[in-house]
């Protein structure tokens, strides 16, 4: 069973709705045509998801989930690496990351819990960072090395 990782479109909001809420994730905020997402599948059928949402020089890492029954495999970090590798050609300065159980997942990728006043206010203002994630969660962030020719 090969996966297949793929950018995401409008016609997947549907599917990618119903996998985070399976996994009590967020999607009252999810932009239009999912820019800037990726989707793991397997034999068709949807089992990941991850996206970045873009804010001039930083990113918004959120809606990493995995199906259940695929977890342990390794998909979500080949999501979250491509989208961290992808961010990185962007010359973004900075990836954050807003989450209330999954920040020691989020060590391994370089990301650092941040105080909250430190956070870059165009990623204050996303409905995550400013409603709909509670103040009790963790905000963590990983600067990125981007390279200039």
């Amino acid at each position: 069973m090969k996966l297949q990782i793929d950018k995401a479109g409008p016609a997947d909001k549907e599917l990618v709705i119903s996998l985070l809420k399976d996994a009590g994730l967020l999607t009252e905020d999810l932009p239009a045509g999912l820019p800037d997402f990726l989707l793991a599948r397997q034999e068709g059928a949807l089992v990941g998801v991850a996206g970045i949402e873009l804010y001039r020089e930083v990113g918004l890492l959120r809606s990493v989930a995995v199906r259940p029954d695929h977890q342990g495999k390794g998909i979500a970090r080949k999501l979250v690496e491509q989208l961290l590798a992808n961010a990185d050609t962007k010359e973004l300065e900075a990836i954050y990351l807003i989450t209330t159980t999954a920040d020691h997942y989020f060590d391994r990728y370089g990301f650092a819990v941040v105080n909250r006043e430190q956070v870059p206010e165009a990623i204050q203002q996303t409905k995550q960072f400013s409603g709909l994630c509670p103040t009790s969660a963790v905000v963590m962030k990983r600067d990125l090395k981007h390279t200039t020719t």
